[in-house]
């Protein structure tokens, strides 16, 4: 009798409850709760006795919590997931509530642009959009007549909103820089204040500041010619648009952007890489603005605290791509070679924007991230008759 009685107080020492949730004067685990009692040890049965009620209510207070704390971790994936446009639970949400995006060269609803737009609103982020002047009308006609509804769509239900839109053409960084010849050309008629310093002078007037800044657009009017045949005027106002327009847009843009912001532009392959066809001098000003990016991340960097990126992009078969005529071959080669085998979106390229606007990418500038299916580590056509086995 003796003996079992010490068996019982021995027993009885440590009981070990186990919970999945936190409770007062617990100590918790990511998987579970380990809850100890101890029992004083007696040789007093009737003293064990008494205290198992105890027991009892205590497990039911843990269980108690152990539901509550299931319902609020439920309600809290339940609010990422309106935020950050996914049924997923809460990992590491890229949250850009409170924060301004400002989006250069956003014409139409097919290019990276527009995809940009997307990704940061459905971070949470205000956006403002530029838009070429000469195309501004139409832009603004058709995103008032719904017809970028469907494409507007985020993925949490919600759709895109476009807090304003601003005429600009990046090509001129003061009205003094204007000629005669635009100021009076009637695709600019009606439209006032569309300069790079204008438009941030505009900005800043509406809104205070910003913390994104976006360079997505480019233009090489003579982008069909094989560098030889192309101009000195083409080849100066492939790189006038497609590359200082970035260096001047952050230059009237930095005063007003929060310390830690952001700013990113788009290149291509063929600043490394020969791409045939990809002529004009446009190869030459992707190349320019990657190297402008370098340069940019460290100025902006340490005087602004800014990070400077930019993302080269694969083949994707927007409005502006269809000006090169042989984009849908590029993108037929990509998913033959590239080691991915499918269709680059844009909205790969619009996640990989939020991404390193949000603080998920804080020690990553001046550089240059490739969203293309990994086709630029390739340096064999694989689809060669030359390799065919």
């Amino acid at each position: 009798m003796a003996a079992s009685l010490s068996n019982m107080q021995a027993a009885m020492t440590r009981t070990t409850v186990s919970a999945t949730q936190t409770a007062a004067g617990v100590t918790s685990s990511p998987s579970k709760v380990r809850l100890t009692a101890f029992v004083p040890a007696t040789s007093n049965s009737r003293l064990h006795t008494s205290l198992l009620p105890n027991f009892v209510a205590l497990r039911t207070d843990v269980r108690t919590v152990s539901r509550r704390g299931a319902r609020e971790s439920r309600n809290a994936g339940k609010v990422f997931a309106s935020v950050n446009g996914t049924g997923s639970s809460p990992g590491l949400p890229i949250d850009l509530r409170g924060k301004r995006a400002f989006i250069a060269g956003v014409a139409d609803d097919r290019g990276f642009g527009w995809a940009i737009a997307k990704a940061l609103s459905a971070a949470g982020a205000e956006i403002l959009l530029g838009t070429w002047v000469p195309a501004l009308n139409i832009f603004e006609t058709n995103l008032q007549r719904g017809k970028f509804d469907e494409s507007r769509m985020l993925p949490n239900g919600g759709m895109l909103e476009i807090a304003k839109v601003y005429p600009l053409d990046a090509v001129f960084d003061t009205p003094e820089d204007v000629p005669d010849d635009v100021k009076n050309n009637k695709r600019y008629a009606g439209s006032s204040k569309w300069t790079v310093q204008e438009v941030a002078e505009a900005v800043k007037a509406d809104y205070g500041s910003i913390d994104i800044l976006v360079h997505s657009l480019a233009n090489g009017p003579e982008v069909t010619k094989p560098l030889l045949e192309t101009s000195r005027g083409g080849y100066l106002a492939a790189i006038s648009a497609s590359s200082y327009s970035y260096v001047s847009l952050l230059k009237y843009f930095l005063p007003i952007m929060n310390h830690g912001g952001v700013s990113l532009s788009l290149t291509y392959l063929a600043s490394e890489r020969i791409i045939p066809g990809y002529g004009g001098g446009m190869s030459s000003a992707k190349a320019a603005l990657e190297s402008d990016t370098r340069i940019l991340a460290f100025e902006a960097g340490r005087k602004h605290g800014i990070r400077v990126n930019t993302i080269s992009a694969g083949p994707l078969g927007s409005r502006a791509a269809k000006a090169i005529g042989f984009i849908d071959d590029m993108i037929n080669y990509s998913y033959a070679n590239a080691p991915l085998q499918q269709e680059l979106k844009s909205d790969n390229v619009g996640n990989t924007a939020a991404f390193l606007a949000s603080p998920l990418a804080s020690a990553i500038t001046g550089t240059v991230i490739y969203v293309d299916n990994g086709l630029h580590a390739m340096g064999l056509a694989v689809d060669s008759p030359c390799v065919a086995k």
